[in-house]
């Protein structure tokens, strides 16, 4: 007996699922976590402690270092500030051990620092000079230093991730890694979750047990799109649901809450090579780029929102839980703030003083031997 018409009609519509709410991971409240806990599980000292509010000092220093160079015109090309997101970086590699790799994307300066790349290389680089990390041909969205684990900041979003597996089956196979139980951390941001490369990557890092750490730092923003405008699920860390890859949230404003998630994972890869994605809740307080000002971010994000979060500084989370535990006073805190912002101008003057990349340069390093 013939189908009659209106049966296609009727199967085709029980098939259209409408759009669910929208899931805000900036709304949602994410479990807290026990400083002491974890202060006490990975045995932290008070000169460890001491260490990293610094590192986070610096970071921020040099990044106000950067933005003030950019605007008197002494950085060419574009510029993507990190501040407000410190915690991820500092959080995810404080358990880097020699061998291990990492890969960021263009917003990249921070993790070159926390790997211990020297700050004046590293603005040299900025500023297109021949003593940069990359000798002055890479700039702000393409430092790369090999001695210090740091394969790469890439300007194409989502276009580290795929090379995210490349190492990661190296560290896994290659002679000269398997069995020293290094890891690769691949960082991205929200805009990455759409590129069709990043799908092929988590299926590839699950088949074949990868020791790669995703560390997604979702910033609610990709340049000036939010993800409620991008991404048709936004809960992003749900997507690799689909790769039967484990992954988790974590408040990416709380130092302590991101190295309390992150190290576990980190051990347990070590021991078992096993891809997993950390999805980090964060936010920028600059704009896209240095060039995105007040004005360009007012067609997309309100001040109230920034005050917000100006509210959750990573910064003043630290300090605040550092000064509750009596490791730093105001004495210290002044000291650290000083050598932080010596360091900043210190590797500005650098940058000044290094000549630019000469003719006979442009040809080097740019194929092999």
């Amino acid at each position: 007996m013939a189908a009659s018409p209106a049966a296609p009609a009727k199967r085709a519509e029980k098939s259209i699922r409408s759009r669910p709410a929208l899931y805000d991971a900036h709304s949602v409240s994410i479990p807290t976590t026990s400083v002491d806990a974890v202060i006490q599980s990975l045995k932290l000292t008070d000169d460890q402690l001491r260490h990293t509010y610094q590192q986070m000092l610096d970071i921020r220093h040099f990044e106000e270092q950067c933005n003030r160079a950019f605007r008197a015109n002494k950085v060419g090309g574009y510029l993507h500030i990190y501040i407000g997101q410190e915690a991820v970086s500092l959080g995810t590699l404080s358990d880097y051990q020699p061998g291990d790799q990492a890969l960021s994307s263009y917003r990249d300066h921070a993790h070159c620092l926390v790997l211990g790349s020297d700050p004046g290389q590293i603005m040299a680089e900025i500023y297109g000079k021949s003593t940069g990390v990359s000798r002055g041909k890479g700039g702000s969205m393409h430092l790369f230093d090999k001695a210090h684990g740091f394969a790469g900041g890439y300007g194409i979003v989502g276009g580290n991730v795929p090379l995210a597996v490349g190492i990661g089956w190296a560290l896994k196979h290659a002679p000269e890694y398997k069995g020293k139980g290094n890891i690769c951390v691949c960082y991205l941001g929200d805009g990455s979750m759409n590129a069709g490369g990043f799908h092929e990557a988590m299926n590839m890092a699950q088949l074949y047990e990868l020791p790669i750490l995703f560390v997604l730092e979702n910033n609610k923003y990709a340049m000036g799109t939010s993800v409620e405008r991008s991404s048709a699920n936004t809960d992003l860390a749900s997507r690799v649901d689909s790769y039967a890859m484990a992954h988790s949230k974590v408040d990416g404003q709380d130092y302590f809450a991101v190295r309390g998630a992150a190290s576990p994972i980190i051990a347990a890869m070590r021991k078992k090579p096993a891809p997993y994605f950390l999805e980090a809740v964060t936010y920028r307080y600059s704009g896209h780029g240095a060039a995105d000002g007040a004005e360009t971010q007012s067609t997309y994000r309100d001040s109230a929102e920034m005050d917000v979060w100006k509210e959750r500084d990573p910064l003043r989370i630290l300090e605040q839980n550092l000064r509750d535990r009596k490791v730093i006073d105001d004495d210290s805190h002044e000291t650290m703030d000083k050598k932080a912002l010596e360091m900043a101008r210190a590797a500005a003057e650098f940058a000044e003083n290094s000549p630019v990349c000469s003719p006979e340069e442009l040809t080097q390093d740019v194929y092999a031997d």
